[in-house]
């Protein structure tokens, strides 16, 4: 099996949305931390389990951060669950090339018509 794609599989989770929720979550902490001069904290956390006897996967992915203040911290975080499949690339959203061709010429439903 090949490596999963990292960048893919972040902006795949939650449809893209988990990959935009995190960036936003590391510029906040970044000018808490430069603005206050004070630490601040970003921790992703995947837990992944099969579904039923297939060879798919739910990802339980999370986004925990905290984000220095003037006068404390402000703390968040953010956890849903995104189905993959285990194949020979990684994990993937989809087992095949939706993009795919479904049919070969000889097998389409309807035959061209001759211009």
């Amino acid at each position: 099996m090949k490596p999963t794609d990292t960048s893919e599989f972040i902006n795949s989770l939650n449809a893209g949305v988990f990959a935009q929720q995190v960036g936003r979550a590391l510029s906040d902490v970044a000018a808490g931390v430069v603005e206050h001069g004070k630490k601040g904290k970003l921790t992703l956390t995947f837990e992944l389990s099969q579904i039923g006897e297939s060879n798919q996967v739910k990802i339980n992915h999370k986004l925990d951060f905290t984000q220095p203040t003037k006068r404390g911290s402000k703390r968040e975080d953010t956890a849903l669950d995104t189905p993959m499949y285990v194949t020979a690339n990684g994990l993937e959203l989809f087992q095949t090339d939706p993009t795919a061709q479904m049919f070969t010429r000889e097998e389409a439903p309807v035959i061209a018509r001759e211009v």
